[in-house]
């Protein structure tokens, strides 16, 4: 890990991990595809405040996870990769913790200002996914990562379920069961994106009393359960179009997903080779991206 101090802005904005955040259009995206699908048109503001919202929420999980990666010694342990669970600003600049933890604080607070728009033009049927996206973001570094499978799913929750049917309902003011199962297809690929990113940082998780899948189960099982959630993510998909709420053209999504067979040899032969598997964890982000925008094209489409 470099001893480079970073400079104050980068010790400021690199707790937020902004790099990162283009998973969020990307979700949202997609319930803006269910609820045009459904209603035949977008309310354009609603749909900016949505995706405020989900910023806010990215934003605010990963500061706080990088404040409590700091506090607990984590951050000085991981050898850094370009996809670490944080980003290294704050060991060397050890006085920065302090905002990266406001930092977090105010996304809440912004979080919560955007759920209450939305409660006064649709009711408080929306509070459920609201409540529990900030119960994900506060507990996450602190009480989910110690266990295997709140750990595994907590992410893909945030950005599938929570991300894409919250959007859909903020756009249209109910409940779809086509926004939900749409939304199963980031639950399963942000969880594997999130369990595979979880290799290079196995020996520091576990240090710090971390306990997720693979320091529990070891890498092998870690292997099988990503090959599952990629398998998973695509028979959403087929199980869409044979159910009936998505259209042929949804199947051009299985062409983002063939990116994860490549993906997922690579991470069984390079599990216990972090520079040999670096480009894989890469092909994962890029999974992770296509199908579901592959998807959107083809819900906007049909």
């Amino acid at each position: 890990m470099t001893n480079v101090k970073p400079t104050a802005p980068s010790a400021v904005l690199g707790p937020m991990r902004l790099p990162f955040l283009t998973l969020v259009p990307v979700c949202v995206s997609l319930g803006a595809a269910t609820s045009w699908h459904e209603t035949g048109g977008i309310n354009w503001f609603y749909l900016l405040l949505a995706l405020l919202g989900g910023l806010a929420a990215h934003i605010g999980v990963n500061a706080l996870n990088e404040y409590d990666d700091f506090k607990s010694g984590l951050d000085f342990k991981t050898v850094r990769t370009p996809f670490s669970g944080g980003s290294g600003a704050l060991p060397g600049n050890p006085d920065k913790a302090r905002t990266a933890l406001i930092i977090g604080v105010v996304c809440l607070v912004v979080l919560g200002a955007v759920g209450t728009i939305f409660i006064r033009q649709w009711g408080w049927s929306i509070a459920p996914l609201g409540v529990l996206g900030a119960i994900v973001i506060v507990s996450y570094t602190p009480l989910l990562t110690r266990s295997p499978l709140l750990c595994l799913f907590a992410p893909g929750l945030g950005f599938g379920p929570l991300m894409v049917v919250g959007t859909h309902f903020a756009l249209t003011g109910t409940y779809s069961t086509m926004a939900l199962i749409a939304s199963l297809v980031p639950l399963f690929l942000i969880s594997g994106l999130l369990l595979m990113n979880q290799f290079p940082d196995l020996k520091a998780d576990r240090d710090v009393g971390r306990r997720h899948l693979i320091i529990v189960y070891g890498p092998a099982a870690g292997v099988r359960v990503y090959r599952l959630l990629i398998a998973a993510s695509a028979l959403v998909v087929i199980f869409g179009v044979a159910a009936g709420p998505f259209s042929m053209l949804a199947l051009i999504s299985l062409a983002g997903h063939v990116i994860g067979i490549a993906t997922s040899r690579g991470l069984a032969r390079h599990r216990d080779n972090i520079p040999e598997l670096i480009p894989y964890l890469g092909r994962n982000v890029l999974l992770t991206h296509a199908a579901p925008l592959l998807l959107t094209i083809g819900i906007f489409c049909g």
